[in-house]
């Protein structure tokens, strides 16, 4: 799946990604491949993107916004 992690003033992740861990506001959550379409709210946290070789990206966030559509994920962020 094709996972994109922006900013308001920047883009901290583009590429093929295996799983994407993101804090919702109920709770973690694990995004695979093929996942239903959603729109989430995000609360402060880590988003942690595991890539198609197994390397894994973290990132620290404040707040934001996920949304799947089509195996495609974009998340939102304000970060701290």
């Amino acid at each position: 799946m094709k996972v994109y992690i922006l900013t308001p003033t920047s883009q901290l992740f583009e590429g093929d990604a295996r799983a994407v861990i993101v804090p919702g506001v109920q709770g973690q959550f694990e995004i695979l491949e093929r996942h239903a379409p959603i729109v989430s709210s995000l609360s402060k946290g880590m988003v942690t993107v595991t890539d198609t070789q197994g390397n894994k990206h973290q990132f620290e966030i404040s707040k934001g916004f996920v949304e799947v559509l089509r195996n495609e994920v974009n998340v939102l962020v304000r970060q701290s």
